[in-house]
């Protein structure tokens, strides 16, 4: 796989298209800002934080959004300790014994930095939307498994060692997909820096966008009515940024990250849409040898629905291909292209 040099800025119901869509009619206002006004709130007593961010609201959907809106507000993603915990992990993976003592030990240090510096990693940000969610009578898991984005090597990706956690809310009796970890903004990978940079796109995520870079252990929390992607088809499939999650519900093609076409052969790429696009917002940036352009798609419609376009390389060789809607960088393909 050529290199992607983009940085990406877990009793069950079976059901499809469970989703954010299926409350389009309620207004998330008086949620958010309660969210806001209890900012910096600390964590020394969760009952009677869960309290302050629900007692005001009706519905659980409501009170479940000032949750998450409050985690992914206030609790900052610790990029180091993420790193060093996958470090370790890789180190101890052929030994049980100290990959479980590890563990242990990661747990104890990742919890008390949640509650001391209000800084964690996804299973500290998923823990803590599940306890405030249990605590105002809301059923929450967390689900553990493994997640894509461009910083990582999928090499090092081993189906029996997950590297995320998220979770999973039933609302009005059925399930719902979000992560808290994503939604709440940016870590540096360099300067280990974070920015707060609340992402509704992943708050009742629906299903189909989310396969797409997340793969639970447990394969029932897909939420697909329809068949599960294999580990290997996770490990192929393209990288998307989390400003996919605002405009798609789904990723249709191309279904893989490394494509290989003929010169001059037309390239189909279809998403599902979440809201009305402009065609003229839609570009593509395309590399080979370090030089990129700005490409126009020769043919785009947004009929049904549906975003498709296509593209044609008029020379052979290796490109790195992204999708741009304005200027929020989407997703990221590589072809080879053969004579």
């Amino acid at each position: 796989m050529r290199r992607i040099t983009y940085i990406f800025l877990f009793i069950f119901v079976f059901q499809s298209n469970a989703q954010i869509a299926d409350f389009k009619t309620v207004k998330f206002d008086k949620a958010d800002k309660i969210a806001l006004k209890y900012k910096d709130e600390n964590l020394s007593n969760l009952p009677q934080l869960s309290y302050k961010l629900t007692s005001e609201l009706t519905t659980d959907i409501e009170r479940f959004r000032a949750i998450f809106k409050w985690v992914c507000s206030n609790i900052s993603n610790d990029y180091s300790m993420f790193t060093r915990n996958m470090r370790k992990r890789r180190r101890y993976r052929n030994d049980s014994v100290k990959l479980a003592a590890w563990n242990a030990e990661f747990k104890k240090t990742a919890f008390k930095k949640l509650l001391k510096k209000n800084r964690t990693v996804c299973t500290g940000y998923a823990y803590l939307v599940k306890e405030l969610a249990s605590l105002a009578g809301i059923e929450c898991k967390i689900v553990n498994g493994h997640a894509r984005t461009s910083t990582i090597n999928i090499e090092t990706l081993d189906i029996n060692s997950p590297n995320h956690s998220w979770n999973a809310v039933k609302l009005n009796d059925k399930w719902y997909l979000c992560d808290p970890t994503w939604a709440s903004g940016i870590p540096n990978p360099t300067t280990y820096r974070f920015q707060f940079y609340f992402n509704d796109g992943f708050f009742l995520s629906d299903p189909n966008i989310f396969s797409i870079n997340h793969y639970p252990q447990n394969e029932e929390w897909f939420l697909l009515a329809e068949e599960k992607p294999t580990f290997n088809m996770f490990l192929e499939a393209p990288v998307i940024y989390g400003n996919a999650y605002n405009y798609f519900s789904n990723h249709l093609e191309p279904k893989k990250l490394d494509n290989t076409v003929k010169q001059n052969e037309k390239v189909t790429f279809r998403y599902r849409l979440l809201k009305n696009i402009n065609k003229n917002d839609v570009h593509l940036i395309v590399e080979k040898n370090e030089n990129e352009k700005k490409v126009k798609p020769s043919f785009i419609s947004t009929e049904k629905t549906t975003l498709i376009f296509e593209h044609a390389f008029d020379f052979r060789g290796y490109y790195d291909v992204h999708l741009y809607i304005k200027n929020d960088l989407i997703a990221t393909y590589s072809f080879e292209v053969k004579k």
